[in-house]
């Protein structure tokens, strides 16, 4: 499995992303500007694309953002999720990030509680579908 990172939303990313909120998980506003000004991680199996975020600085200096994570069906179970987001986390250091918020689905919180996350706040809706805003310390932070 090798990884690539992309300044602007290629198609494989957005074929993955599709397929896995769109087609699967029925959501309609999947694509927003902040697809123009991301960084699109890519997992690839040999040359296909089989796994996706997307990260971008967050609202505080040393934040930063990571969302939609999508594994295509077929290679889930295979901890690529993990994998993707510690790439994710790794690039974001070398950026000068020191935490990582998200907005994780419900479902999906325990996953990000096993990579260290911790929720924070209440359960709101996107699209109907409940998510909580969770966190993550990555560096020292300097007062």
């Amino acid at each position: 499995m090798k990884t690539r990172i992309h300044s602007t939303l290629p198609q494989e990313a957005r074929r993955i992303r599709e397929e896995v909120f769109v087609r699967e998980q029925g959501f309609e506003n999947e694509f927003d500007e902040t697809d123009q000004s991301a960084s699109h991680l890519i997992l690839y199996d040999g040359e296909m694309p089989v796994a996706v975020c997307r990260f971008f600085p967050g609202d505080q200096p040393g934040d930063y953002m990571v969302g939609r994570i999508a594994v295509i069906k077929e290679y889930r179970g295979r901890n690529l999720g993990a994998c993707l987001l510690k790439e994710a986390e790794k690039e974001i250091r070398t950026l000068g990030g020191r935490r990582i918020l998200l907005h994780a689905q419900c479902r999906a919180a325990g996953f990000y509680e096993k990579q260290g996350y911790a929720s924070q706040g209440e359960v709101d809706f996107d699209e109907d579908c409940p998510h909580i805003w969770m966190g993550k310390e990555i560096a020292e932070r300097k007062e």
